[in-house]
């Protein structure tokens, strides 16, 4: 049974860091594309950022690009969102979500977690 559980969340004061992780069980990262989706209230969900599996490539979103980076640790069956300079839009709660690259990358994972709420306010 895939299951993916998100932590890390929390306030965070304008220009500050944190550090979501995304634990993977009931099957390898070895196989499976990780995206880190966000949804604020009121809007839409949108990609943040995702790691392949093959080779590692990575993607972001342009809004996080420089900011936030994205990292998978296979040995612990592990992805983390390292997010620096978050700003008051980046107020959302963050989703992992896993399936093949291309499912990934258009947005429409299989599996999904239960999300984390990251909130950016002074």
């Amino acid at each position: 049974q895939v299951q993916l559980v998100e932590s890390g969340g929390g306030l965070v004061q304008p220009g500050g860091s944190l550090r979501l992780s995304c634990a993977a069980s009931g099957f390898t990262l070895d196989y499976y594309a990780i995206g880190w989706f966000r949804q604020a209230p009121g809007k839409e969900r949108e990609g943040v950022s995702c790691i392949s599996s093959s080779d590692g490539s990575t993607y972001y979103a342009d809004s996080v690009k420089g900011r936030f980076t994205i990292s998978r640790d296979n040995a612990k069956n592990t992805v983390y969102l390292q997010m620096n300079s978050l700003k008051p839009e980046d107020t959302a709660v963050y989703y992992c979500a896993t399936d093949v690259v291309n499912r990934v990358v258009a947005g429409i994972p299989a599996y999904w977690g239960q999300g984390t709420l990251v909130t950016v306010s002074s």
